[in-house]
């Protein structure tokens, strides 16, 4: 599916939007129908469907919609079929890919103003911004989660995005290549971190949302939501900062063993040496642990350091690649 170059149009540039899908035959239709099918400053549009290993008619669906489609052979979760729809925006020339999800939950009318920025070469990732306290079909927990979830992603990315488990995003193609995820569940939080991390330009536009059509696939209730979301948390807080997420621990019970220890020693100066061996045992078993854990943070922090290196010359390998292959 694609769009000729629109009044106005500049130089060419290639939009690919892409729509990872499983199952979603009943919905894609209204999806598809929904995208622009020309923007200003765009020459060409094209939607590709990622079908992440669906059993019933998605594929036949986007195809009869004139989308390109790239098939996987089994489910292998969201965030790996954002990454590999990334892969094959970039192969198919994009300038610019928007992900939108497959349930119609995002506005196609919205994707012009998420774009923009891009275009006009103010950021490197847009994300689409909710109005989380005005959407019905989100109970009062849900909302309290999302605004909890968004504050410490801000704060572990360094970034201002206030939406950020918000899967409606656009990127250039140099931050499509730069991107990484590293769990299944979903690419939302950790890529945020990693365009934090890697110096990138994200800003946040309001957008709106169609109501609903399914219940969630991801987030089967609060308990379960809360628990996936800390899991990711957790896990991206530890590859990308790993030192302070082991030093900060450690350092605490370093000290707590540091005051058990001078405690008895108090004691020992003040009443002879009589008594007070507990403070001694509980607190070198946790000022070794706190020494054990700095050492940890240590060795992982160099772990982290060679897996940016790596990064950096498998996205180096990807620019290569990509100037080989031509316009």
């Amino acid at each position: 599916m694609s769009a000729p170059t629109p009044a106005g149009g500049t130089a060419g540039r290639t939009l690919v939007i892409q729509v990872p899908c499983h199952n979603e035959e009943e919905v894609l239709p209204r999806v598809l129908a929904d995208l622009p099918r020309e923007l200003p400053g765009i020459a060409r549009i094209i939607t590709l469907v990622i079908d992440d290993g669906s059993t019933d008619g998605t594929v036949a669906v986007a195809r009869a919609a004139g989308a390109e489609v790239l098939r996987l052979p089994v489910n292998r979760g969201l965030a790996r079929a954002f990454l590999a729809g990334l892969d094959r925006a970039v192969q198919l020339g994009a300038d610019i890919v928007v992900n939108t999800d497959g349930d119609h939950q995002y506005r196609g009318a919205d994707i012009g103003a998420l774009v923009a920025p891009v275009l006009a070469g103010q950021a490197d990732l847009v994300v689409g911004t909710r109005p989380v306290s005005e959407i019905a079909s989100f109970s009062p927990t849900k909302k309290l989660l999302q605004r909890l979830g968004s504050w410490a992603t801000r704060m572990a990315s360094g970034t201002t995005v206030e939406d950020a488990p918000s899967g409606f995003r656009a990127m250039s193609r140099e931050a499509a290549m730069r991107l990484h995820v590293f769990n299944r569940y979903t690419y939302t939080v950790e890529t945020l971190i990693q365009a934090g991390r890697k110096g990138m330009r994200v800003l946040s536009v309001p957008v709106g949302v169609n109501p609903v059509t399914r219940p969630s696939r991801l987030v089967k209730g609060s308990g379960s939501y809360v628990m996936r979301q800390l899991n990711v948390m957790v896990r991206v807080f530890m590859t990308y900062k790993p030192f302070r997420f082991f030093a900060i621990p450690g350092v605490t019970l370093g000290a707590l063993g540091s005051v058990l220890l001078a405690r008895f020693l108090w004691f020992y100066v003040t009443d002879g040496g009589s008594g007070h061996v507990q403070s001694v045992i509980i607190g070198s078993l946790l000022a070794g642990a706190g020494l054990v854990l700095v050492v940890i943070g240590l060795l992982a922090d160099l772990i982290a350091v060679n897996r940016q290196l790596l990064e950096d010359v498998e996205w180096r390998l990807r620019r290569m690649e990509d100037r080989g292959r031509g316009p």
